[in-house]
């Protein structure tokens, strides 16, 4: 192979896109569509090969692993979701900010782990229900205003987001604002793929932030929406979370 063709994406990458383009060329073949088999095909040569040719135009390597070069200008995936939820700012801010809460109400995380000194490891459900992981760097942490990340070393997915916390007027709650940007694998062709199977990025931190709003102003998240959201273990630490939420946030 050339060095025209030189291969620009990760393996994590590359196993991910060929996965992906399997389920989708079957999924075109049973529906007889052709348009689908035709993208299927596409992503298994990718993986295949380790080559992308958009990746190529847009000057996009996933071999380094930098915020900064792999979701600087257009690159990346960027959503943005804001809600009001009826308790004080030090309070959500303080529920946010112990990481190992956030699998109780985001939908696609599994498990996110405190490392210590700013730093954790985030797990999540990939493309077609795959797990994929990155460790993360806290960058900005002022309480009760702001907490902002990044994903560091040879992560499965490069990430960048943040969250304020601003007193809504006239004393009414907490108005909650999250920006994601984020470079999943097999880029934005596996965002694309994802959508098609229902996992559409901004509805899903839209929903994220609805069960985020009922957990902390009812102490609880509706059954069908935990049903959604997670498996059985998870809908048990829910509702050991309901029981103990009468606690100070803080003590967490």
């Amino acid at each position: 192979m050339s060095s025209m063709y030189k291969p620009n994406i990760s393996n994590t990458e590359k196993w991910v896109s060929t996965i992906a383009g399997t389920a989708l060329a079957l999924a075109g073949l049973r529906k007889s569509n052709r348009m689908l088999s035709v993208a299927g095909l596409g992503l298994v040569a990718r993986g295949v090969s380790g080559f992308c040719p958009v990746s190529k135009a847009a000057g996009r390597n996933t071999a380094s692993t930098d915020t900064r070069s792999a979701l600087g200008g257009s690159r990346g995936i960027r959503v943005e979701a804001s809600t009001t939820i009826y308790r004080p700012a030090q309070e959500v801010y303080a529920y946010w900010r112990q990481f190992d809460n956030l699998p109780r109400f985001m939908s696609h995380l599994q498990e996110v782990r405190d490392l210590g000194n700013g730093r954790s490891e985030w797990t999540a459900k990939g493309p077609l229900g795959v797990p994929v992981s990155w460790t993360a760097e806290i960058i900005n942490d002022i309480s009760p205003e702001l907490i902002s990340w990044r994903s560091t070393g040879d992560a499965d997915v490069v990430s960048a987001g943040s969250v304020r916390f601003t007193a809504a007027p006239g004393d009414h709650g907490t108005e909650v604002r999250v920006k994601l940007q984020y470079d999943p694998p097999a880029g934005k062709i596996g965002a694309t793929v994802a959508w098609l199977f229902g996992e559409d990025p901004q509805t899903q931190i839209e929903e994220d932030l609805r069960r985020f709003k009922q957990l902390l102003e009812t102490g609880e998240i509706s059954t069908g929406a935990r049903y959604a959201a997670s498996s059985d273990k998870r809908l048990r630490r829910d509702q050991q979370t309901t029981r103990d939420f009468n606690e100070p946030l803080t003590a967490r």
